[in-house]
Order: structure tokens, then sequence, then C-alpha cells
């Protein structure tokens, strides 16, 4: 008797959102490190240190821009950075790593096409070793509830039913 792989026969799709981040791929710009006694921001200091900065570093990245000081920064700071950085880095979001992580999740939720899913049974992973924002997964379930037969969360061998799309 053949043993039979019914989960791998079942059409079943699962989308695994943390292979989404890489770790390798996140930067962090931390302005106080461009501070003057980590507190204060000096225009012209600032604008001198931008205009000297290797942007190698950031080439391809995904830049979380942040300051890990309780300082007052002004907006504008954030837009020279971000016109620094143009054309260079992967993308660039305001926070820390975990705000980049959710970034780059949305913006794949973002760019998946709900006709690919279209009557699919579909699995949203839920056992990764890095944390997942939880805002991904109600982007997901809201790209992807108007066009599939189902969602559900989990394993392939043991889900939790989400959505079933009525007959």
């Amino acid at each position: 008797m053949d043993i039979v792989n019914k989960v791998a026969q079942s059409g079943i799709i699962t989308l695994e959102l943390d292979k989404q981040i890489d770790d390798k791929q996140i930067i962090l710009f931390d302005l106080k490190d461009y501070l003057f006694q980590g507190l204060v921001l000096r225009e012209k200091v600032f604008r001198q240190n931008l205009k000297d900065l290797d942007t190698q570093a950031f080439r391809n990245k995904h830049v979380g821009v942040h300051c890990s000081n309780d300082a007052i920064i002004p907006l504008w700071a954030y837009m020279l950075i971000s016109s620094k950085l143009h054309n260079i880095c992967a993308s660039i979001t305001f926070g820390d790593k975990s705000n980049v992580e959710e970034q780059i999740i949305s913006n794949w939720i973002a760019e998946l096409k709900p006709k690919d899913f279209e009557n699919k049974r579909i699995v949203i992973k839920g056992c990764f070793d890095k944390a997942i924002p939880t805002s991904a997964y109600i982007k997901i379930t809201q790209k992807l509830q108007p066009v599939v037969k189902s969602i559900m969360y989990g394993e392939p061998c043991s889900t939790v039913p989400v959505y079933k799309q009525k007959k």
C-alpha cells in the first residue's frame, strides 16, 4: 500500500510571511549619532555630516530611520535623510527594526495579485522563529478574502479555519 500525502495533493497554497524578511537586508540609521552631545541637532553640522556620509552601507538595504535618544528632531531632518538615501536603499521607513519589518511585509502584501489566488485554499503559516507583525495577518486576510475559497492559519496539516467562501 502506497502512502499518499493528502496535504500535497490538496492544492493548498501556503504563504510564509517570515520569508519576506531578511535581517541582513535591514539597517538602522540612528540620528543620535548626528546630535551635538546626543541631544541637539545643529543644522549646518548635520547637513555636512549627511554630505560626507558614505552611503555604500545602505545600498539596496531596507533602512529604518530613528533616534534612540530622547531628543526633539525637526521633521526636515528626516526629509534630508530620505533625500540623501533616495535611489540608494531598497526602502526607507521611519522607525526601528520592527517598523521596517512591518513595512517590508506590508509592501509585499500590497504587491500580491488577488487574481493569482482566485478560488484557492490558502494557509497563512503561523509558526516562525521571528515575530511577525499582527498587522500583516490583518492585511493579508483583507487582501485575499474577497477572492479565495478559504483562509486558514497554522500549518497545512493542522490549521485553524479563518474564512470559508459561502456557496
